[in-house]
């Protein structure tokens, strides 16, 4: 019988407090780089995902991801719904040392980040109404499937493919989409002679990335669901891809600007840390500073990619994520060691990795655009192009700056 070990319980309840600190990180990570009218639009639909997804998640959401396999695509919707069979019985299937309540909990976390992190690709230009409908959706048509796909036990999972932590998951539905998304609502209106890159704050993307940063060792080192070699190894290979993915990315910047810029060194950390997610407990540490120098180099040039694509994703989440998440999970096909995690390098496993990505990237572009073009017929989607130009937090009755009630506007 499974018995609960107190220390990798613990382990776990600080990771999912990690995971969960990171949304509200992301949304100071989007919100300093944004204009300054635009910050809390950004922000709360940042965390307006903690609400929508975790009630979600409980009523249906995690059962159909992890219930049990139905034909390979989807889990039981029945099994699990309003936390039914979910107690502190260990399930020896996902951790067997683990009370399953944790397991539910630490999963909603990966559930409740991933529709926030498209948000940055359209900011300023979807209503917040319609946005809720469209999380809404989009968890239970995109990020459950694939979710039980590859670690529900699905048809992927069946086929070999693997994801520590999410870059298949996580990382490439949301990158992909959030370009849909963008290509969907179009290009954003820009006063004339107005700057497209000034942040509002980058003391702000600062704290939010480092506080990203923190939280990705839970996000990372908790799929080991046990205080193990296994945790650790994912933990330190989060810290080494992060650390040379920012170099890295700042040679690149420097060498092309002739300057570094402080954005680009935090954009390319996150850039890193997306990459080694899902390979962060299959390699080798010396493995996991290939991955971050190459995902960020990835990351760097599918500028180039977008800007054929002439598709406007605001804060270009499709780079960091889409790419990350699919240049890190094809990469446990060529650097994957059996001495970490019984998975090795191999042309099947690559040739398994790439499936999935294919799979799941075209899925959630393909779903993303019925989805929104489902919602755009019962009403509006984008916002109105005069209120894009004047300032979008006025729909919320509120600034996210206002030193001693100055009135910061210009004068006519």
């Amino acid at each position: 019988m499974p018995s609960i070990n107190a220390g990798d319980t613990a382990f776990i309840l600080i990771c999912t407090a990690l995971v969960l600190m990171m949304t509200p990180a992301l949304a100071l990570f989007y919100g300093g780089l944004v204009k300054q009218r635009d910050v809390l639009s950004v922000m709360i639909q940042n965390f307006v995902c903690i609400g929508v997804v975790g009630v979600i998640w409980v009523f249906g959401g995690f059962s159909l991801a992890f219930g049990p396999d139905i034909g390979g695509t989807i889990g039981d919707f029945a099994f699990y719904f309003g936390m039914y069979e979910i107690g502190i019985e260990p399930n020896p299937v996902y951790a067997p040392h683990v009370p399953f309540i944790m397991v539910f909990a630490y999963q909603m976390m990966f559930a409740i980040i991933t529709p926030a992190l498209m948000t940055g690709a359209f900011v300023g230009r979807f209503r917040f109404g319609a946005y809720l409908f469209f999380i809404t959706a989009w968890t239970i048509l995109v990020y459950v499937p694939a979710a039980h796909w590859v670690w529900g036990g699905g048809f992927l999972a069946k086929l070999g493919v693997v994801d520590f932590a999410g870059g298949i998951v996580i990382h490439t539905s949301a990158g992909f989409s959030a370009l849909a998304t963008a290509k969907f609502l179009g290009k954003r209106r820009v006063p004339a002679g107005e700057s497209e890159s000034a942040p509002a704050s980058l003391p702000l993307v600062a704290l939010g990335a480092g506080l990203l940063w923190f939280g990705w060792f839970g996000f990372n080192a908790g799929g080991a669901y046990a205080a193990d070699a296994l945790a650790a190894y994912a933990f330190t290979n989060t810290m080494l891809a992060g650390s040379i993915a920012m170099l890295v990315w700042m040679f690149w910047e420097w060498r092309e600007t002739k300057h570094p810029s402080f954005s680009g060194v935090l954009v390319g950390a996150v850039a890193g840390l997306a990459t080694i997610t899902p390979a962060s407990g299959y390699v080798e540490p010396i493995a996991a500073l290939a991955i971050g120098a190459i995902g960020a180099t990835a990351c760097y040039y599918a500028k180039h990619v977008q800007r054929w694509l002439k598709i406007d994703d605001t804060l270009e989440v499709w780079r960091a994520h889409g790419v990350g998440g699919l240049t890190g999970a094809l990469l446990i096909g060529l650097l994957a060691s059996p001495h970490i995690n019984q998975v090795s390098a191999s042309l099947q496993q690559f040739g398994v990795q790439l499936l999935a990505v294919v799979v799941i990237g075209a899925y959630a572009s393909v779903v993303t655009l019925l989805i929104l073009k489902g919602l755009d017929h019962f009403g509006t989607l984008r916002v109105p192009e005069e209120l894009q130009e004047e300032d979008l937090d006025t729909m919320l009755g509120e600034r996210a700056f206002n030193l001693w009630n100055m009135d910061r506007t210009l004068p006519k």
